[in-house]
């Protein structure tokens, strides 16, 4: 596959992207981890928090990356900002006004997978590190490819499963899955394996039982 960008201009996006928003990403990273770790503790998940919270990922993915930097080297970098832009929408409409996205913690084979790739998801820079992507030219937290990764992982935590809100996260896992092998971007590996995951969720769901060995 043919790319409008070289290798060395994508990682360029990332130096430039780092250097002027890397008090946001840790602010986000921050954030993140504060409410995954609310969600695991005693109280239970807090569902509009975690609603809203990736409704800004996606923002952020959407203005911050594509449009602001992303655009400069792919024109397609614009179609991706509108697709980010309305699976935010969708957060911000499901999980935040109508309260319809609902968390769940447990020992099912799906929570198991989704606190692995959220975990996955808050280590990506630290992954990417140490596969040899030196910063700032690296992918680093708040980049659309652990926010899609950050999002299935809380999707497989969600109840009941819904196609609206995983259609877009799962077909990112495709398209940034690619990086991955054209770009060498190693850690993205994870993204096609969530997406599959995420496939399996929603499919096991609408037939009405979880993955084995535990029911939840």
């Amino acid at each position: 596959m043919d790319l409008p960008f070289s290798r060395a201009e994508f990682f360029d996006v990332f130096a430039a992207y780092n250097t002027a928003w890397w008090p946001a990403a840790i602010a986000l990273w921050a954030v993140s981890l504060g409410l995954v770790i609310r969600a695991f503790g005693a109280g239970g998940p807090p569902h509009r928090a975690l609603s809203a919270l990736l409704a800004v990922h996606w923002t952020w993915s959407a203005l911050a990356y594509h449009a602001a930097y992303f655009s400069r080297i792919n024109p397609a970098a614009w179609i991706f900002a509108a697709l980010f832009l309305v699976q935010a929408g969708i957060f911000v409409w499901l999980g935040m006004v109508h309260d319809r996205l609902r968390f769940s913690t447990g020992r099912s084979a799906r929570h198991v997978a989704a606190g692995a790739l959220i975990a996955y998801a808050l280590a990506y820079p630290l992954i990417n590190a140490a596969l040899g992507h030196a910063y700032p030219r690296a992918p680093t937290f708040g980049v659309p490819c652990p926010t899609a990764i950050f999002t299935v992982g809380l999707l497989l935590a969600s109840s009941p499963p819904r196609w609206d809100v995983s259609v877009i996260p799962i077909l990112w896992s495709a398209i940034g899955g690619s990086a991955a092998v054209l770009l060498g971007v190693r850690a993205d590996l994870a993204l096609p394996v969530a997406g599959a995951l995420l496939v399996v969720r929603l499919l096991a769901g609408h037939r009405g039982h979880e993955w084995a060995p535990n029911q939840g």
